[in-house]
């Protein structure tokens, strides 16, 4: 957010900065400090007012360019073309690891990796979700307590970071805007299930600071 008291102890040149075709600053700066220049007595005639104007609607559309195409970086691009490659979806990617650790996630994230010949990123993928399950369980543990109910208890925030890592590693080492077709769920619920086994049998020496274990743990009560 631009703050207007911040640009009024600005002199009037380097305000005048603000206006030049070529600057660097956000449409918000630019607008500011043409009222904080009107206000000192500067007169700006109508042909640099429409200039003005064009060049901070310039900046707004430029930013709401790199906005969108920041968020399509960031999603999945599924397409019901028969010769698309098949991968399994982020968002298939993200349940597995917030719900049953990041270790099925990052299996998930291997194969849809070696699919695509990424085979450094698909074992960086694998090794991840293997050594941050053992990130949490021995250092985590060890400095926070994880027997408190509220939405914002730290592990829900140490789930989240295992998860956001493999999301990361997906989008930096995945071709961008890549289509392709869903893969089967069935390779996904068996991973989920063999985990969820795991964390019936294992609840207090891996799994009692995920809230699905914890569900699991009670209904085994």
């Amino acid at each position: 957010m631009v703050s207007k008291s911040v640009l009024r102890k600005l002199s009037d040149s380097e305000l005048e900065k603000y206006l030049k075709e070529d600057n660097r600053f956000v449409p918000e700066a630019v607008k500011v400090a043409v009222e904080i220049l009107e206000e000192r007595g500067r007169a700006f005639s109508e042909v640099e007012k429409t200039a003005i104007q064009q060049m901070i609607q310039s900046k707004k559309e430029t930013a709401e360019a790199k906005l969108t195409e920041e968020q399509e970086t960031w999603k999945d691009h599924i397409t019901e073309d028969p010769e698309a490659i098949k991968l399994y979806s982020r968002m298939t990617i993200l349940v597995c690891s917030v719900f049953f650790t990041p270790v099925p996630g990052s299996i998930l994230l291997f194969l849809n990796l070696i699919k695509l010949k990424k085979y450094i990123a698909g074992f960086l993928a694998l090794a991840f979700g293997f050594l941050f399950l053992m990130f949490q369980k021995y250092v985590l543990l060890s400095h926070f307590d994880f027997g408190t109910s509220s939405r914002y208890s730290p592990e829900i925030g140490v789930i989240a970071v295992g998860a956001l890592g493999l999301l990361v590693i997906s989008v930096l080492a995945t071709p961008k805007k890549l289509p392709y077709r869903a893969a089967s769920y069935i390779l996904p619920v068996a991973l989920c299930v063999a985990t969820a086994v795991l964390m019936y049998f294992y609840f207090q020496e891996w799994f009692s600071y995920y809230p699905f274990a914890r569900a699991i743990h009670l209904f085994r009560q």
